[in-house]
């Protein structure tokens, strides 16, 4: 089922007059639409899954060992770094062989399932990172 957004792309699409170099450029927008639209969605489900996951895998409060890889790029870097350290864990990190990606690893001491599911939240608008 389409969300909003999608409806309205769709309705545009329909009753504009749309060259056809702008096709590919409307079809390109509906896609990241989607996929935000959806992202969201599937987040908040996600999220309420993992934190009973994390309720039953151990006690709280606890440790809780983060891993993130993301491009080398300082800026992205920096703004991972920042998040991090407003919530006072330890933080190491490791570039790659080929030096095109960076694994930072967080080690954090959580009161609840919670405050890790809010790092991975906060963390989330880094593009094009992976949280493992």
């Amino acid at each position: 089922m389409l969300g909003p957004p999608a409806n309205t792309i769709l309705l545009f699409i329909f009753i504009s007059d749309i060259s056809p170099d702008q096709i590919g450029y409307i079809c390109l927008l509906f896609t990241k639409l989607i996929s935000l639209s959806n992202k969201s969605t599937k987040s908040e489900d996600f999220y309420l899954r993992f934190e009973e996951q994390l309720k039953e895998s151990q006690s709280w409060p606890g440790s809780y060992l983060y891993k993130f890889i993301l491009k080398n790029d300082e800026g992205e870097l920096d703004k991972l770094k920042s998040i991090l350290y407003s919530f006072k864990g330890n933080i190491s990190q490791k570039s790659s062989t080929n030096n095109k990606f960076i694994s930072v690893t967080f080690d954090f001491y959580a009161s609840t399932p919670a405050d890790v599911i809010k790092i991975y939240k906060e963390v989330s608008v880094i593009e094009d990172i992976i949280s493992l």
